[in-house]
């Protein structure tokens, strides 16, 4: 029998890889690409890898009592910005190259997991943005928070690119979807069935 994996070490193997994979979603694409809006609220490839920088940014920084390293890099966006924009960390300004921003990806995965390598899990912290009365929180806490908002990014970006231009699956390495698959056939399976039901 193998000895069980640490929990700390789980957590970060899995906000690992759904970085990837939603880093891999973008993989291909130019800025224009990258940065059209999506959906009727808005939602970008660009800007959603944006949204989860910041989101790493908070939870693991200024919840722990831990400074991000780059304040003033364009990508990272100041709280009170949000009083008159509360988009504005799905906002990618023109002036950011998409690899830029990418690169601070990787940067803030790094300092995220730090605080996993770090701190116990156990430790102590406080969501500045939260209720107060709700705001108290755990390093364990934080990491699973984190992990269900970048996994619910990462969908949508699946279903993003493959409505883009039919790339689909999990990773590179495995995607998760099976090969051989007949799906124009499929879909009509399906929408035959959909079609027994009225609007």
């Amino acid at each position: 029998m193998t000895e069980a994996e640490p929990p700390a070490d789980v957590l970060r193997r899995y906000l690992t890889n759904v970085r990837e994979a939603l880093l891999w979603k973008l993989e291909g694409l130019g800025e224009r690409q990258l940065r059209l809006p999506r959906t009727p609220t808005g939602t970008s490839f660009l800007g959603t890898v944006l949204h989860c920088a910041n989101v790493e940014i908070g939870y693991f920084g200024p919840t722990f009592g831990r400074i991000w390293p780059e304040p003033d890099h364009p990508a990272v966006i100041a709280m009170d910005a949000y009083d008159t924009d509360p988009q504005a960390d799905w906002t990618v300004p023109a002036d950011l190259p998409a690899a830029e921003l990418i690169a601070l990806y990787g940067r803030v995965g790094a300092f995220a997991d730090a605080a996993l390598a770090e701190l116990p899990l156990d430790t102590p912290g406080r969501v500045p943005w939260w209720p107060q009365d709700g705001a108290a929180t755990t390093l364990h806490h934080i990491a699973v928070h984190v992990l269900c908002d970048l996994q619910r990014h990462a969908g949508q970006l699946d279903i993003l690119r493959e409505q883009l231009d039919g790339a689909a699956g999990l990773r590179p390495a495995m995607t998760n979807v099976p090969d051989g698959v007949d799906w124009p056939s499929y879909v009509a399976r399906l929408t035959a069935v959909a079609e027994q039901f009225p609007e």
